[in-house]
């Protein structure tokens, strides 16, 4: 059987050894809960409980705010203390709802929705919507969004997106090894969306066991497959996927459903089970804890709210005092100045480590080896963007095609020199994006 990738990409240190055995911990959060209001792309959610109000878990307590927008749900029963700024993982502050967690978790009365062969397309993406869905792999699409393109009947494949190929991360495999027939059911739920589309387990070939979990229980299933893909980052970007799986190229100005795919993360799909079969909204999900730094390395099924600072305590605290926290992983992610901050939909993981491989180099000057071009997923000219960016150069950055760069940051891992080239590309890329919509 051949192995699916693209060109370029790298092999970093995965790390996922730390916490790929054992089982997910369901771990209860013990004070009070900060939800954020903008935890998705676009609109914040507009809340409609204020203080003093007593909620359950499973409650809708703030309503989207527009089209891109989410439902926002409480996570815990307890009482509204108020609605404040909070300080987020990314280093912003965010307006959030605070709930006292009175420790009884008492839950909203659930109406489970009708079979999925009596509901509707439009009821589907109703329930979807209600449950306050988003994409979990970090972007954070409202998901009913995603699944309403402007024609259904263009959509060829519907990917699950497998692959975690982001080191040290372990919460999607995980969820394949222990649940994987929830993740199947979920599929099915998106395919009966689009009748003519093919649904695609993708996993890269690290994972085995998922590989093998996957293929036995869908070999009857004739509208779905798994498929192998190599082992390489950046292999789980949503451009890189598609390529992989199907052969079709997207680009910058592109959506996925331009090129006949929908593509949702693992826990994306087990959280549409839970809002079309059960009539469950989006209040938990799991998260990767690891590190050199942490004692204890697991994988957490959590409650959107928790203080992140909670979990290092539950996976053992730290052996020592790490130099560099990040929210995610360590070629996307971003460092934390605090771990006081709350779980959102899209926090897949905290990476503490002893040391700062990063700041304990010093750049130098391009020696012209061409090994960032090689690696460049998308073909770019990194080292030559990386110049005209700091340059300010705005014109030349768009005609060497700087858009396209997906901020994988291969080009900054390949680098000889010890370049911070995603890091200035990243920054022009927002300029860029930034002027064109003042124009």
């Amino acid at each position: 059987m051949s192995i699916l990738t693209f060109k370029g990409g790298v092999h970093p240190y995965d790390g996922k050894e730390l916490t790929k055995d054992g089982q997910v911990v369901e771990y209860n959060p013990k004070g009070e809960i900060a939800i954020a209001l903008s935890q998705h792309i676009g609109a914040p959610a507009t809340p409609i409980v204020k203080a003093g109000d007593e909620v359950k878990v499973g409650q809708k307590i703030a309503e989207a705010s527009g089209f891109i927008s989410a439902n926002i749900h409480s996570s815990v029963s307890g009482t509204v203390k108020k609605i404040e700024p909070r300080l987020m993982a990314n280093g912003g502050k965010v307006n959030c709802i605070i709930i006292e967690n009175d420790g009884k978790y008492e839950e909203v009365e659930i109406k489970k929705p009708k079979p999925l062969s009596e509901l509707s397309k439009a009821e589907i993406r109703e329930l979807v919507k209600e449950a306050g869905v988003v994409g979990m792999g970090g972007a954070c699409f409202p998901t009913n969004v995603k699944l309403s393109p402007k024609n259904e009947n263009d959509i060829d494949f519907v990917i699950v997106n497998g692959a975690e190929c982001e080191p040290y991360l372990t919460s999607d495999y995980h969820r394949m090894m222990e649940q994987p027939e929830i993740l199947i059911e979920g599929l099915k739920v998106s395919l009966t969306l689009f009748e003519k589309a093919k649904g695609i387990i993708a996993i890269e070939d690290n994972k085995p066991e998922a590989i093998k979990k996957l293929k036995e229980l869908v070999k009857d299933e004739p509208r779905i497959e798994v498929k192998q893909l190599y082992t390489k980052y950046p292999q789980g970007a949503e451009r890189m996927l598609i390529y992989a799986c199907t052969g079709r190229k997207i680009n910058s100005s592109m959506l996925p459903a331009d090129a006949g795919c929908v593509v949702d993360n693992v826990d994306t799909m087990f959280a549409i089970y839970d809002a079309v079969i059960e009539g469950k909204p989006l209040i938990q999900r799991i998260m990767t804890i690891t590190g050199d730094a942490i004692n204890k390395p697991q994988n957490f099924l959590v409650r959107i709210g928790t203080n992140q600072s909670e979990l290092i305590e539950a996976a053992g605290g730290f052996k020592e005092e790490p130099e560099k926290i990040i929210s995610g992983g360590p070629m996307m992610g971003f460092a934390m100045s605090s771990t006081d901050v709350p779980i959102q939909k899209g926090s897949s993981s905290l990476l503490c480590l002893i040391k700062d491989p990063v700041s304990a180099v010093e750049e130098s000057n391009c020696i012209n080896c061409g090994r960032c071009v090689d690696a460049c997923p998308e073909n770019l000219l990194p080292s030559r963007l990386a110049k005209v960016a700091r340059q300010g150069n705005m014109e030349e950055f768009e005609k060497l095609n700087g858009l396209e760069c997906c901020e994988c940051g291969s080009c900054s891992y390949i680098c000889p020199a010890k370049r911070n080239l995603t890091q200035s590309i990243k920054s022009m890329r927002k300029d860029v994006l930034a002027s064109k919509k003042k124009k």
